[in-house]
């Protein structure tokens, strides 16, 4: 009995061995490109960030240096402000858009297939000849868009492109025209996930279309939404190519955005080889990237659970005085307070905040092994 069980172990090991070498022999190559393109530059941005280093010498560490530069630099604080002035417009804009469109093109209408493609198609196409094309739209001499408000009656319509003012809402309109078939999609893939069942039964009770939606569609789409509300935000945030081939950061600097700031810095036509300097900035964005990621990841797990009535405020208040800070900071003067203490502000927010979201969990959790 003994003996049959020892060659028995010996081959369940052997056998789950094997599977484990399979495993990562799937996953490996994954990996090692994940952690030689993404993971090892990133890690190395965290130290060049606080080096003088042109890409060519050896880095000579300079501490916060380059960070102290950023803060009195008054491009960089202008494309900060610009950076965010482009990415919430853009993220609520396209998520709401593309919301609606899921929404439309999830019935049963004849065609609907076609209308899908067509709204998917523009994230498809070319930045160049969106660029290309969209400039010859927001034309001033013969565009389509200016011809059509001075038939409507603007005397003088707006410049677009060209113009300083109207430059970064024009990007806004191109950005969400172009990537809202993409999170149309994304919502359509959530919707179709929503049982008919429910639906029914909301019709039964006499739900009218907007409790249907609010009361069943909304609820059960909430993965869907945080997930592409987490991917937009973050694409927002980083926006380059379409200020690249439309504007190049113009007129003037208006549409500089953190990340033409660092192309500039760098590979841009006024480039000063500063890598570390730029290395900086890429910080900086990544962590406005991370700080909006984590608040979403934040809000998005208490959604579901029992929390007092004023634990939103907790979140609101942090992001009025991030946006203090930010605006604070691009102005280069003082609202009040200086940034640096309303950007501390909000972070004893962000802290108070994650510790009540692990608490509630934890209370959650509790009661239901309670209830078991």
């Amino acid at each position: 009995m003994a003996t049959t069980a020892v060659p028995s172990r010996r081959r369940t090991n052997a056998l789950r061995r094997r599977n484990t070498l399979l495993g990562w022999s799937f996953i490996a190559p994954n990996f090692i490109g994940f952690a030689l393109i993404t993971m090892v530059p990133i890690v190395l941005l965290f130290y060049m960030a606080f080096t003088d280093w042109n890409a060519l010498g050896t880095p000579h560490w300079t501490g916060l240096a380059n960070l102290e530069r950023l803060a009195r630099n008054t491009i960089f604080r202008a494309s900060v402000a610009q950076t965010f002035y482009y990415a919430i417009p853009h993220v609520i804009l396209t998520g709401a858009i593309a919301l609606g469109l899921a929404l439309l093109l999830n019935q049963k209408l004849r065609g609907v297939a076609f209308f899908r493609a067509a709204a998917f198609f523009p994230y498809i196409t070319s930045i160049v000849a969106i660029a290309i094309v969209w400039n010859l739209l927001f034309s001033q001499d013969y565009g389509p868009i200016d011809a059509a408000l001075r038939f409507l009656g603007v005397a003088h319509p707006p410049g677009w492109t060209v113009s300083s003012d109207w430059a970064m809402p024009a990007l806004i309109i191109v950005g969400t025209w172009r990537e809202m078939g993409y999170y149309m999609i994304l919502f359509l893939a959530g919707l179709q996930t929503v049982p008919s069942e429910l639906y029914e039964a909301a019709r039964v009770d006499g739900a009218s279309a907007w409790n249907r939606f609010w009361h069943v569609t909304w609820p059960l789409l909430r993965p869907t939404t945080f997930f592409v509300t987490v991917m937009l935000s973050i694409q927002s945030f980083k926006i380059f190519d379409l200020i690249q081939v439309m504007t190049d950061g113009g007129p003037g600097t208006s549409t500089y955005t953190i990340s033409f700031f660092i192309y500039n810095r760098t590979l841009g036509t006024n480039s000063t080889g500063e890598f570390g300097y730029a290395s900086a900035a890429s910080l900086i964005l990544f962590v406005i990237c991370l700080v909006f990621t984590i608040l979403q990841f934040i809000v998005n797990q208490q959604s579901d659970l029992v929390k007092p009535w004023w634990s939103p405020l907790v979140l609101v208040v942090g992001l009025a005085f991030f946006g203090l800070a930010v605006a604070a900071f691009s102005l280069g003067r003082p609202l009040g307070l200086g940034w640096v203490e309303y950007l501390g502000l909000f972070c004893v927010c962000f802290v108070f905040a994650m510790g009540q979201s692990v608490f509630l969990r934890r209370r959650a959790d509790s009661a239901g092994r309670r209830q078991r």
